[in-house]
């Protein structure tokens, strides 16, 4: 087998079933290409009129974060996939295109549908932005 054009896929995840959609193809294009796989959660900040009530909603969404990263990772290992799990805060897409940057990534594999009202991974937002800004290839998954 030659080596992979693929050697680190980025697989943002949000906790939707488009995301672990996307999950199980990079698994799959994984154990193909000999990849390796780095699961990202955002945690998008928000400003609230309440700086406790922003405090304990980012808290939930840390927690909700990291059960999506741990879920994740677990379905990679049950595909005999290891994976790298990162937890990070911002700008969704640009925290999206930072960490490809700074991983050398050749791939994204997004979900093309997210959480909903939070503007997560909606395809006119988010997938547009990594189409326009990615320093790597993309697959939208649907």
């Amino acid at each position: 087998m030659r080596k992979s054009l693929y050697m680190n896929i980025l697989v943002p995840l949000d906790g939707s079933k488009y995301s672990e959609k996307a999950l199980l193809h990079a698994c799959d294009m994984a154990k193909n290409y000999q990849s390796r796989l780095i699961l990202l959660y955002v945690v998008e900040k928000v400003i609230s009129v309440n700086p406790l009530d922003r405090k304990a909603y980012l808290g939930m969404l840390r927690k909700f974060g990291n059960n999506v990263l741990v879920k994740g990772k677990n379905t990679a290992i049950k595909q005999g996939i290891e994976s790298k799990i990162v937890l990070k805060e911002g700008n969704i897409a640009n925290e999206i295109i930072k960490l490809a940057k700074k991983e050398q990534c050749n791939l994204i594999i997004v979900g093309n549908k997210g959480l909903g009202a939070t503007a997560r991974f909606f395809l006119g937002s988010i997938s547009n932005k990594l189409a326009n800004n990615s320093p790597c290839s993309i697959l939208i998954v649907k």
